[in-house]
């Protein structure tokens, strides 16, 4: 195999508008996405329209829409793919919960927020991405903290890396995040 060209120099090349290393950095990257998208699908409902190549896919529109993105590093374009991700997983969602009853979401309890090993229904989903939302504006670091912990599946370790903040804080922000979704989303029940 190959040696990798430099994701870090591709995506900084992307990120100024070269969209030939753009399509070079994802197709490396491809793999790694595969198994993120891979993990965020993990348990959904029988029946899900969504595989991890369309994930994969709608994410790569999304990302390479040439919206202003400025990826540091590999770890940092990881996170914001896991955003991404996260928006055609609600996007689709809410697309299905308008078709099964005519608009109209309901609230459906959600016991915890921990690693992606959960079979969230298209209406949980839907609320745990406003709950999300609503902690982004009260703590965007936090809400950060989750969606690399949990919808990219990443470890501590690795969202500390991706949001360029220490062990500690990715701990305490993880802690903290957990319980004021928690709490908020048992209020929405």
């Amino acid at each position: 195999m190959t040696a990798s060209p430099n994701v870090t120099a591709l995506l900084q090349a992307a990120a100024a508008g070269d969209r030939s290393a753009f399509d070079r950095a994802f197709a490396v990257l491809y793999d790694e996405l595969g198994r993120m998208a891979h993990a965020q699908l993990r348990g959904e409902v029988d029946g899900h329209t969504l595989d991890t190549g369309a994930l994969v896919h709608e994410a790569y529109l999304r990302l390479g829409d040439g919206d202003g993105n400025a990826w540091r590093d590999r770890s940092h374009f990881m996170a914001i793919a896991a955003t991404a991700m996260r928006r055609v997983l609600v996007d689709h969602a809410r697309r299905i919960g308008a078709a099964k009853r005519d608009g109209v979401m309901h609230t459906v309890a959600f016991d915890a927020v921990d690693a992606p090993t959960r079979n969230l229904h298209d209406d949980c989903l839907v609320d745990l991405d406003e709950a999300l939302t609503r902690l982004a504006a009260l703590d965007a670091r936090q809400a950060q903290v989750v969606e690399c912990r949990y919808f990219a599946g990443f470890t501590e370790e690795e969202t500390a890396a991706a949001l360029d903040i220490s062990l500690r804080t990715v701990k305490r922000d993880w802690a903290k995040a957990r319980s004021w979704l928690f709490r908020e989303l048992e209020a929405g029940a």
